[in-house]
């Protein structure tokens, strides 16, 4: 059935279809309202059927026996029913049924009003991973709300359900603080932006900035819910903060730099310019998590803490004041120490902190979680001292990296990643599969897009796009572990379809045979890889 993720199980009982007209009705018990209302709204737009009449059409049911996010669609010359264990299974089989109406299901405007059928078929299925995950970076080049929206639906029609929404960096600020105005109105915007990589030279000597207000942060968390899409914000500490130094210079490194004379960063990369660990940059950050919790009902919190160089901490008589004052042994347990604060608050306020790998650095805080993205290493010593992990690895599923080899690959960053690639990339490394303990802790997988190189919604589709349906299918289904065994010609065979539903979608993705004209970045530098080094 050209169907992506792959379900668990499909079986079709002949070469019968049920056909949907002017009298097909949608129903269903307590528990099926949001979805039907989805499915009114989405499909009624595609088909022009209001599904509204009282003949055979479709029915959802929540029933016991069904585990989270499983649900079983059945389709007779009766109808279709979609039953699940819950509301996230009812709208996963919801998706389904809207692969099996055919590409033109996923139009805004139907094509025509008739002839709307599906294959009479039983799919028995239920997601591999909970955590199935996808970056969007909206800090270096941001993304009006509108483009947000639009990557939810998209993450909803490829059953990914976490929405990491990267708010804050060195070069922009990009959620409203309330308490702290200067956030957005001096580290929402910056003079100008690199174009391509920094050996390049070249600037665009053009503004850049936007942020969300409250408001319309929590229409993108209600409506990614209404898909059951999770959205888990980003606010890096105790690097990644220039923005907000630049703000507010008191949060920076006085004794040690002029953080006055800061302003939002216009360059790409690891900045020296790092918090300071006094107790009134705790305090400024805890009212800022304040604001952020009331904006974000997700159980999880990300806080970054990757690349936070220690140099301007080594140099800072305050800083070392307060490692001594503490008792630490270094600069990385600073770090942990800060880290750990927020793990301890976050946990006192029914949260839990997340952050990348380099956490581990110094002792990583008691209920942390950890995004793995250098390797897999970082992700399998957590897993394997009780901590639950996202693996995303950037050699394997940051797509911003180039896709192929070619010199026509816009700006050319990092490792070759094709689609054949992505679909062959397995979560659980051998460490852990010989583990099934630590295994547990692995709660899912996510594909980063870092939007360094990413100016517009139109590249960030070339960078996501196909390969974001392999991942889907990675982060779902249940492929073989070994990547040599899986059946990549069969997902090639399949990707025809999915192609020409992203083509209903708008989706700007890149051919198969090479980038289009308009999407080409000529002249543009960009910083390729040669080689993949051992993932570890």
């Amino acid at each position: 059935m050209d169907l992506i993720p792959a379900p668990l199980d499909i079986r079709t009982d002949d070469d019968l279809t049920f056909l949907f007209d002017a009298e097909s009705g949608l129903g269903g018990g307590p528990g099926t309202e949001r979805v039907r209302h989805w499915l009114r709204a989405t499909l009624g737009a595609a088909t022009g059927l209001l599904l509204t009449g009282t003949g055979p059409g479709i029915e959802l049911a929540v029933v016991p026996g069904l585990g989270s996010e499983e649900y079983r669609l059945e389709v007779t010359g009766g109808g279709v029913l979609i039953s699940a264990g819950d509301e996230a299974g009812l709208f996963w089989g919801a998706q389904t049924l809207r692969q099996l109406l055919g590409p033109d299901a996923y139009r805004r405007a139907p094509l025509r009003r008739d002839g709307w059928a599906v294959p009479r078929v039983t799919v028995a299925d239920a997601p591999r991973f909970g955590w199935r995950g996808v970056l969007l970076d909206v800090s270096r080049h941001f993304l009006p709300k509108a483009d947000v929206l639009r990557y939810v639906d998209l993450l909803a029609a490829h059953k990914l359900n976490v929405l990491h929404l990267h708010l804050t960096d060195d070069q922009g600020w990009r959620i409203e603080i309330k308490r702290y105005p200067k956030l957005t109105e001096v580290g929402g915007w910056r003079e100008r932006s690199m174009v391509g990589y920094r050996s390049g030279g070249e600037r665009d000597n053009r503004p850049h900035g936007g942020y969300y207000t409250q408001d319309d942060l929590r229409e993108i968390v209600a409506y990614a819910a209404d898909r059951q899409v999770t959205v888990v914000p980003e606010i890096d500490v105790p690097g990644h903060a220039q923005a907000a130094v630049a703000a507010y210079p008191e949060l920076g490194n006085q004794d040690v730099v002029d953080t006055g004379a800061l302003s939002t960063w216009t360059d790409w990369g690891i900045n020296p310019n790092v918090l300071n660990v006094e107790d009134s940059t705790i305090r400024f950050y805890e009212n800022v998590l304040e604001e952020v919790l009331d904006i974000f009902p997700s159980t999880f919190i990300h806080l970054g803490g990757d690349e936070c160089p220690k140099e301007q901490w080594k140099a800072s008589a305050a800083a070392q004041n307060r490692i001594k004052e503490l008792e630490l042994a270094d600069e990385d347990e600073l770090q942990s120490w800060f880290l750990r604060h927020f793990d301890s608050w976050l946990a006192e306020r029914g949260r839990r902190l997340i952050g990348w790998d380099e956490i581990l650095e110094g002792g990583l805080a008691p209920g942390a979680a950890v995004s793995s993205w250098r390797g897999y290493a970082g992700g399998v010593a957590a897993a394997k001292a009780g901590h639950d992990v996202v693996m995303c690895p950037e050699q394997q599923v940051y797509l911003d990296h180039r896709q192929a080899a070619g010199p026509d690959e816009p700006i050319p960053v990092g490792w070759v990643r094709s689609l054949e690639d992505v679909y062959r990339f397995e979560p659980l490394p051998p460490a852990l599969r010989q583990d099934p303990e630590a295994a547990a802790h692995v709660i899912g997988t996510q594909a980063n897009l870092w939007s360094e190189f990413m100016d517009d919604a139109r590249d960030v589709d070339y960078r996501a796009f196909p390969r974001l349906a392999a991942f889907a299918e990675v982060a779902w289904s249940r492929l073989p572990q070994l990547p040599e065994d899986r059946d990549w010609d069969g997902f090639s065979a399949r990707m025809e379809t999915h192609y020409r539903r992203l083509d209903a979608l708008g989706v700007e993705y890149r051919p198969a045979d090479g980038p289009k004209p308009w999407q080409l970045r000529p002249g543009v530098q960009g910083r390729p890889i040669e080689g993949l080094p051992p993932v570890v």
